[in-house]
């Protein structure tokens, strides 16, 4: 999709800090942090929440959570972090495609609302 932002920074059109990237998953560093370490994870496919996700793409997300872990390891969160999506517009979601928060670096609250 031209007009979305995390299709274009996949793309190479907007710059990004970049962390990881394989044929599926594209993974950068957010632009305004809610956390030491906040990293935007997508998958490269064009999918616009989590209520997108059917048996055709579900793959996919599967493997962001298989790799979740080698992007936390890579980054030092030894002793835990948080993954967050969020759906729709009452969650706040502000980029209408896919895409989960890895956030660590510290203790987080314990409350999330």
């Amino acid at each position: 999709m031209t007009d979305c932002l995390f299709c274009r920074i996949i793309n190479g059109d907007i710059p990004s800090n970049k962390v990881y990237e394989d044929e599926l998953v594209f993974a950068f560093r957010d632009i305004n942090p809610q956390a030491p370490t906040h990293i935007l994870i997508v998958p490269k496919q064009h999918i616009a929440s989590a209520a997108d996700i059917t048996a055709e793409n579900s793959a996919v997300v599967a493997h962001i959570f298989e790799v979740i872990p080698t992007i936390a390891k890579n980054e030092g969160l030894t002793n835990g972090f948080r993954v967050i999506t969020n759906c729709g517009p009452d969650a706040c979601q502000s980029v209408r495609h896919l895409h989960f928060h890895l956030l660590g670096g510290g203790q987080m609250a314990d409350k999330m609302a």
